[in-house]
């Protein structure tokens, strides 16, 4: 029998903590998003690279207030079982698909993280690795990935019993569900996918599905092709042969030294699917319907900083590798998707028991022409085709529970869309109700019906940001007649119009927020402003005011310290650090910080003395080199000092190849 129940998984765990209090305007761009593309790759699988990607994740705030202090947690799960599987949903960590069981082998499909440990991997910061992360709307994870869902029991066909995730999604302003079930003897768990555009004008679109499995020395990837397009973290875009590459089985993710991504290039009207399995054939097998045509193969490499990223983001003993499936061909891209268009695809999720000798042979079109055809027994084609066309009513169906609520902005923008007469923007399916509606929606709230927006507490600053242009109008039009005069409704104007690149205009309204109170918040967003238009001196001035008034703002003193060494005014940096709380003055990131200044200012004693004793620095971003750069910049300035040589090629190629980093220190991605 097929079942749907609410439990609680007990598992050691930090807080994502505190959102930070600052927009996050000019935010960092992904890697995939800008990349050079090898002129072998043809027009069309390139023609949507680096197209469509938002400046930043605004306006959601960024999740950085998370630490690697762990406690035994309790986090809520929905699990969906039938008879041969059990599949375990984190419903407050973006209804990540946690764990699924074969359940008469006792087989775990997926690498299930043991712990809940977020770092900065995503495009709000906060990510953690395990399971299946189910990614809309750009490039960098989702949005959603340490915050929950909408969670809601719907009785699909026969009464199977059907777990229905979604959200509003703010960046591209579309609602987005999965409906996964498991009905009555089903050897794959079933993941019903639809995303609607409600806008009448296009937007970019973007959708990965990423699976994690444990890395073992005898883990196969196979999917149905003969080249890929290969991503190396600090390269471009490559095409290249399957599973051969530079001598080495590439398949095998053990046998390469460095991170790297490989997106298989399925051939137009073949099946999508991807495996990873081990060496008795067995493993995850996934496959969906067309429109999901996209497959991916991520590895971190055998090298130091590959293996200490894995133990960072979970537990010695726990390597995984990751196979995606997503919308395009590459996650370098976004696709355009038309104004009220509606696209929906159907995954399936099992295990794959194929002969191990034709698995691992030799002989790679027969490897994966074997597991193919072992496919088309576990799950034929044609079956998943008929599934999708019969569960297309089911998409339509209203929730017969509401398990859990997500965030009150999808009842904000249908408010919203109500007042401007407008149609919702979701069909009766998802149920974004108004006891959904809070503090982060209030001040808009205020603004759609009264025209003007509730007076802040500077000491406190703005708990939520909007940058939708119809939300843009209705201050516009308050400033147009002369109504804007607080300093926060400056400020959102401000926030706005910067977003939308109209930098002359953020600045004109940040200073009238100054003008009415000088807070940390107007002048750090003119700071940013300042770096954009690389003026790095006026940035650290601004900074270092907004500090002033914050002292006890980590993240306000990073970003600081950061600009001050751009601006080449390490000693000035030095010399405020010294000032600040101790709380802050022993934050892992203020401390790296601290170090680089004094290795710009030449104080290699206060280097050495911070590198004896490295700092754990919380929000290590991917590809972070921070750490092995101090390393190495301590001992080329030593070695040129005592040798009475500059610092040239040469140098630092001696330094690296005779004095390597401590292993705890060392994250490179890139050797």
């Amino acid at each position: 029998m097929s079942d749907l129940r609410i439990e609680t998984l007990k598992m050691p765990g930090a807080e994502v903590g505190p959102e930070n209090p600052f927009p996050a305007l000019g935010g960092p761009v992904d890697v995939h998003a800008t990349l050079e593309v090898s002129p072998d790759i043809p027009a069309e699988d390139q023609k949507h690279v680096g197209w469509g990607q938002p400046p930043g994740c605004l306006p959601y705030r960024v999740q950085d207030g998370y630490r690697r202090k762990k406690r035994s947690r309790r986090f809520r799960v929905a699990v969906l079982e039938n008879e041969a599987l059990r599949a375990t949903f984190l419903l407050e960590l973006g209804g990540r698909l946690h764990s699924l069981v074969h359940k008469a082998t006792g087989r775990e499909l997926l690498e299930a993280n043991p712990v809940f440990q977020p770092a900065n991997l995503a495009i709000r910061n906060a990510w953690f690795s395990g399971g299946v992360e189910w990614n809309i709307g750009m490039i960098g994870h989702c949005p959603f990935t340490c915050s929950p869902l909408f969670a809601a029991r719907v009785d699909g066909p026969g009464g199977t019993p059907v777990l229905r995730l979604y959200e509003w999604e703010r960046i591209r302003r579309v609602p987005f569900q999965i409906d996964a079930y498991l009905p009555d003897g089903s050897p794959v768990l079933f993941v019903r996918v639809r995303i609607t555009n409600p806008n009448r004008v296009e937007v970019p679109m973007y959708w990965w599905s990423n699976m994690s499995v444990p890395e073992t020395p005898d883990t196969r990837v196979l999917a149905p092709v003969d080249h890929a397009y290969r991503l190396a973290y600090g390269h471009g875009l490559q095409k290249v042969g399957v599973p051969i590459w530079e001598g080495k089985d590439a398949s095998y993710t053990t046998n390469l030294d460095r991170a790297m991504d490989f997106f298989f290039r399925i051939p137009d009207g073949h099946r999508p699917w991807i495996a990873a399995l081990d060496g008795k054939g067995q493993g995850l097998v996934q496959t969906s319907t067309d429109r999901l045509k996209g497959r991916k193969l991520f590895l971190w490499g055998q090298g130091v900083g590959g293996k200490r990223w894995q133990e960072f983001l979970s537990q010695p003993g726990h390597a995984y590798l990751e196979i995606q499936a997503g919308l395009a061909r590459t996650q370098a891209e976004h696709l355009p998707m038309p104004a009220g268009a509606e696209w929906s695809w159907l995954e399936a999720y099992g295990l794959m028991q194929a002969d191990p000798r034709a698995v691992h042979g030799k002989d790679w079109a027969v490897a994966h022409s074997h597991v193919e055809g072992k496919l088309e027994t576990l799950i034929p084609r044609r079956r998943l085709e008929e599934e999708f066309e019969q569960g297309r009513g089911m998409a339509d169906l209203p929730p017969a529970e509401i398990i859990q609520r997500g965030s009150g902005w999808g009842a904000l923008e249908n408010r919203r869309r109500k007042r401007a007469g407008e149609p919702p923007c979701c069909s009766p399916a998802l149920v974004f109700d108004e006891t959904t509606l809070g503090p982060e929606q209030a001040p808009w709230i205020a603004l759609l019906e009264t025209g003007a927006m509730p007076a802040v507490e500077p000491e406190k600053g703005p708990n939520s940001f909007m940058v939708q242009s119809e939300w843009k109008e209705l201050l516009e039009s308050r400033a147009r007649q002369g109504g804007a005069a607080s300093w926060a409704e400056w400020l959102h104007l401000g926030v706005m119009r910067g977003y939308a690149g109209d930098l002359a205009g953020a600045r004109q309204a940040l200073e009238k927020s100054l003008e009415a109170c000088r807070t940390a918040w107007a002048l750090r967003c003119l700071a940013v402003l300042h770096r954009i238009e690389k003026n790095p001196r006026e940035a650290a001035d601004s900074l270092e005011q907004a500090l002033l008034l914050r002292p006890a703002l980590a993240r306000l003193a990073a970003e600081c310290g950061q600009t001050m060494i751009e601006a080449g005014c390490p000693q000035r940096w030095l010399h405020l650090v010294d000032g600040l709380p101790a709380a802050v003055r022993r934050n892992g990131r203020i401390v790296v910080i601290e170090a680089r200044a004094a290795l710009a200012a030449g104080e290699l004693d206060r280097v050495d003395k911070i590198l004896r004793h490295p700092p754990t620095v919380d929000d290590m971003l991917e590809g972070e080199v921070s750490l092995t750069d101090l390393w190495f910049g301590l001992n080329e300035q030593r070695l040129s000092q005592a040798e009475g040589k500059p610092v040239d090629d040469a140098l630092k190629a001696r330094v690296r190849r005779d004095f390597p980093p401590p292993r705890e220190i060392d994250f490179r991605m890139v050797t």
